[in-house]
């Protein structure tokens, strides 16, 4: 961090020492590789101890109200005693029709209900993908990750003792791609591949052409996509509000025979707290028998290992009354009586707002461009600062009660970034932030 002299310097809402005490005691031993969750602690923790008001980007925590078709449908199927009886691994059947609308609705692809099974959220259908699909094959090793990522899938990976390779995508768009790509899947070692879209923490989004790149690819060397929609929709540059009508959310289903799609309802619904989301297989991929998984489960079909495997071993199923109000969302939506995508505008508001209070403050955009125009507002921005790396940055900006996570756990090879969140951040905090910005600049003065 660049050297000042403290007595030139405006007292810091928190005290620099206090910051790094409070450090220390949490066990980090290198703030710029610290996890999602031992920010959140450490930040939990200042909080305590000092009493100051935080602006919490550090976490993906949905900020706004949960969708109230859902919760009426949940209470009353808890109402009607759903919660004394186990729900069927498979999914409620009413539940897996309105999904496969939903994806059809969407995305413009036709799967079976079969094929969509509910999962604890899209952090459970990661991980029993990769329990799966990078089981498949015993001459393959795992996971191409096209980075920068959600640092947990990685970390699943591990737990599973398989391995992983991994790029950041900034530097190799559009015509780029393709060659970058096949310079990694020519070993022969992937088994799948996996992004999210939109990009978190980038907010980059692939389109159409890289996403045809990408499908063409994994059925020349038979890896299967994992494509993580976390985001659903909320590429707002583009409407895909209106059921059956385009434009559709982008999607590698259109370009490849194997895929899976993880849909969560956290943040697309402001569900998070009920932990349910989507694992839905292509039709193919669900009925294809690959003999090698037969070291692991009672049965060589994908689908049937997938489900009475890995989800079975993992939850017995996912929670019975969630489904009934995951379910009634899903029908709301398909109906055109609830519109998600509108919903969830406000974070590309409160994004907008956010990134240009950090830039007049002398904060630089990290991933800025999306091939040949401005990346979009959404739930997540990248920033750095001119002179720091993204460890000393947060380490100073924790000191200003503003948190963050760092670029380096996401893959990405831009260390001196951070990923801010919007989602909890209150725009009645907006002028703290501001305040904080421009006492932040004056304290970090840029050389020009």
């Amino acid at each position: 961090m660049r050297a000042l002299n403290e007595k030139f310097m405006k007292n810091t809402p928190i005290n620099r020492q206090t910051v790094s005490n409070a450090i220390v005691s949490s066990g980090i031993t290198n703030l710029g590789y610290a996890s999602i969750r031992e920010i959140v602690k450490l930040v939990n923790v200042l909080r305590r101890e000092t009493g100051v008001e935080f602006i919490r980007m550090e976490m993906g925590v949905p900020g706004l109200p949960s969708a109230e078709v859902g919760v009426r449908a949940e209470i009353e199927a808890l109402r009607h005693g759903v919660a004394s009886e186990y729900p069927d691994i498979e999914g409620l059947p009413e539940m897996k029709t309105e999904a496969s609308k939903f994806v059809k609705n969407f995305l413009d692809v036709e799967v079976k209900p079969e094929c969509c099974v509910p999962t604890g959220g899209a952090m459970m259908g990661g991980m029993a993908s990769f329990m799966v699909a990078n089981r498949n094959d015993h001459t393959k090793e795992g996971t191409l990750f096209i980075d920068p990522g959600f640092p947990v899938q990685k970390t699943q990976t591990r737990i599973l003792g398989q391995d992983f390779r991994s790029f950041d995508v900034y530097n190799y768009r559009g015509e780029k791609l393709g060659p970058k790509l096949e310079s990694i899947l020519e070993c022969g070692k992937v088994s799948t591949i996996l992004y999210s879209n939109p990009n978190n923490p980038s907010w980059i989004c692939l389109t159409d052409d890289e996403l045809r790149t990408i499908g063409t690819l994994a059925r020349k060397y038979d890896a299967i996509v994992i494509e993580d929609l976390a985001y659903f929709g909320m590429d707002f540059r583009e409407n895909y509000s209106v059921p059956g009508e385009p434009p559709f959310q982008p999607t590698v289903a259109k370009y490849c025979d194997d895929y899976i799609l993880l849909i969560s309802s956290s943040k697309i619904f402001s569900y998070a707290g009920q932990r349910i989301g989507l694992l839905v297989m292509s039709d193919h991929l669900y009925n294809r028998r690959y003999p090698d998984l037969l070291r692991y489960y009672t049965t060589d079909i994908f689908g049937r290992a997938m489900i009475f495997g890995a989800l079975y071993a993992l939850s017995s199923g996912v929670t019975h009354s969630v489904q009934y109000g995951f379910t009634a969302i899903l029908k709301a939506v398909n109906e055109g009586l609830y519109n998600f995508v509108d919903n969830t505008r406000a974070y590309g508001d409160k994004a907008a707002k956010m990134k240009e209070m950090f830039t007049r403050n002398g904060f630089k955009i990290v991933y800025d461009m999306d091939i040949d125009r401005p990346v979009a507002d959404g739930f997540y921005f990248t920033i750095s600062y001119p002179g720091m790396s993204g460890g000393e940055l947060l380490q100073e900006l924790l000191a200003y009660g503003i948190a963050a996570i760092t670029l380096n756990i996401c893959g990405s090879e831009r260390h001196e970034g951070l990923r801010a969140c919007v989602s909890q951040v209150r725009k009645s905090q907006f002028p703290l932030l501001e305040e904080r910005l421009e006492l932040f600049s004056e304290n970090n003065p840029v050389n020009k």
